[in-house]
């Protein structure tokens, strides 16, 4: 019943741009740090953005600075990751989570798939 799920997810060219969601149910996000992962067939998940809870300082995994952008909007109790200037190697299913250090997480959310491909 409380869960978060991500959505936004979907096939993109190169270069395009694509804004995730991952709306809490049956819970507020508010106290938490969000984290977005992702895993990419044949590799390890590796974290990809996070925004804190409390001071809402944001971090991004090296590969995605620049190109991505983690927010939050406490009156839709939903964290967002705008993905822009999408590269095929961002192809992964993308997950967010609360936590943001995966030897914490507290909840997962269901998965949603991004590919970019031409």
């Amino acid at each position: 019943h409380v869960q978060v799920v991500e959505s936004g997810g979907g096939f993109v060219q190169p270069g395009g741009s694509l804004r995730l969601s991952c709306a809490g149910s049956g819970l507020t996000l508010d106290p938490y740090s969000i984290g977005w992962f992702r895993q990419a067939p044949g590799k390890e998940r590796e974290g990809v953005s996070c925004i804190s809870h409390n001071d809402g300082s944001t971090w991004y995994t090296d590969s995605v600075q620049g190109r991505f952008t983690i927010s939050r909007d406490n009156a839709k109790n939903t964290v967002y990751l705008e993905m822009s200037s999408l590269k095929p190697k961002d192809t992964a299913v993308y997950y967010c989570a609360i936590d943001c250090n995966e030897s914490t997480i507290k909840r997962w959310g269901q998965g949603t798939q991004v590919t970019v491909s031409s």
